[in-house]
């Protein structure tokens, strides 16, 4: 099942127990984040979470998916 993920947040307040100098900066949190956009293969939804965790190393405080559909902009009619 290939799902879509759309929006994507992780808690990235847990690292470096709130010292400044351990916590990523702006960047670095937009490019994990970025990256976990986009098309998943899993064996079913519930298994998403755990995924995107395991692969990313970071836990998720919130996502939306849907299931893979053609994109409104490149889609033919």
């Amino acid at each position: 099942m290939k799902l879509l993920v759309t929006k994507i947040e992780f808690d990235f307040d847990e690292y470096g127990d709130g010292n400044p100098e351990w916590q990523l900066s702006q960047e670095e949190q937009n490019f994990i984040t970025d990256n976990a956009l986009g098309l998943w293969d899993v064996e079913s939804e519930d298994e998403l979470v755990d995924k995107i965790s395991d692969t990313t190393g970071w836990c998720i405080r919130s996502i939306d998916y849907q299931p893979n559909a053609p994109h409104s902009l490149t889609a033919f009619m």
